[in-house]
């Protein structure tokens, strides 16, 4: 099987329940439906009944929500009220933000009546993302909320983070970012071989941006050899130029005594600009898939999609929210 199979595999064995707040959208109810009949999730779309039904497509076996007539509208709405409270957000406000389909899809989470939502075929980043931080937060208070990439193409799968969220990382934030990087390949069966990359290998380049990444190395890897990270086995080094961290004679010459020279699965880039634009040249020029973004570091996967997406493309992430919800 190739990743994105294996993916579903698994998805099929987790048996979660993932919430869809644009279930008025075309893409989306064609990819229920082949969740649905592949059994891959159970899948809960949020919407107006009447509008989603006069789409005309085959609803059976899937569950409908209309956040506005819900019997669970008001209990959700105290949930976030006595969330945010503190925040100004008055009773009023609460119900008022309940009942937009992403923030009561993520109540929904917080409840405990879904494993975890994808968003974003209709609604933008922010608007996905949001919610996410204000209701379910951070699984760490310390440890910032990124994101990563699938890089995919035949046998070869990579980890590219991050490519989506953090716009220019702490040295702190970037050595969150690799560990959390580092537990999602665990996760997903990938070796944690993990290159910190810059214009720089071992010194070779000069600049703040190196500095900050010589620094993010020192500090993710005393929190790789910690006691809470450990049982990860994380193999981490850099900085590294990306022809260091991929070929082995490269890496020879430009990194010798390396151990993840020459053979990293997961990337690690130095800010967004980087990330962002190296992702997409892979996909459009290498010819591999790209999934996600995916985040990483909430307590529950919440996770977003491009407006530009394919039915396909909601499979493929819904399965790896599903995954991540194990």
């Amino acid at each position: 099987m190739n990743f994105i199979d294996d993916v579903i595999a698994k998805a099929k064995s987790a048996n979660k329940t993932i919430v869809l707040p644009e279930g008025e959208d075309e893409r989306v109810l064609e990819a229920a439906r082949i969740l649905t009949d592949e059994k891959i999730v159970r899948v809960v779309l949020l919407g107006n009944e009447s509008k989603i039904k006069a789409k005309g497509k085959n609803l059976d076996g899937i569950e409908i929500i209309d956040p506005y007539v819900s019997d669970k509208l008001n209990q959700y709405a105290d949930m976030l009220y006595e969330l945010r409270k503190e925040k100004g957000v008055s009773k009023e406000d609460a119900l008022k933000l309940a009942k937009d389909a992403n923030y009561f899809a993520t109540l929904m989470i917080k409840n405990g009546d879904a494993d975890g939502m994808v968003s974003g075929a209709v609604h933008s980043t922010a608007d996905t993302v949001r919610p996410a931080l204000q209701i379910v937060k951070s699984a760490r208070k310390d440890m910032n909320v990124s994101s990563f990439f699938f890089m995919s193409k035949g046998d070869e799968i990579f980890v590219f983070a991050d490519c989506a969220i953090a716009l220019n990382p702490t040295d702190q934030e970037l050595a969150n970012i690799a560990i959390q990087a580092g537990q999602t390949a665990v996760q997903f069966g990938i070796k944690p071989d993990i290159a910190m990359l810059s214009y720089s290998s071992y010194g070779s380049g000069k600049g703040e941006s190196v500095e900050k990444v010589q620094r993010a190395v020192k500090i993710a890897k005393e929190m790789a050899a910690s006691e809470e990270f450990r049982h990860l086995n994380i193999n981490l080094d850099g900085e590294l130029q990306a022809d260091a961290a991929l070929v082995d004679k490269v890496a020879a010459f430009k990194a010798p005594g390396s151990s993840v020279a020459g053979h990293a699965k997961v990337f690690i880039f130095p800010d967004l600009n980087a990330g962002n634009i190296s992702y997409k040249l892979l996909q459009r020029l290498g010819g591999y898939e790209a999934y996600g973004p995916v985040l990483q570091g909430l307590k529950a996967p919440i996770n977003d999609l491009s407006r530009g997406c394919s039915a396909r493309d909601i499979v493929c992430t819904v399965a790896l929210t599903a995954v991540q919800a194990m």
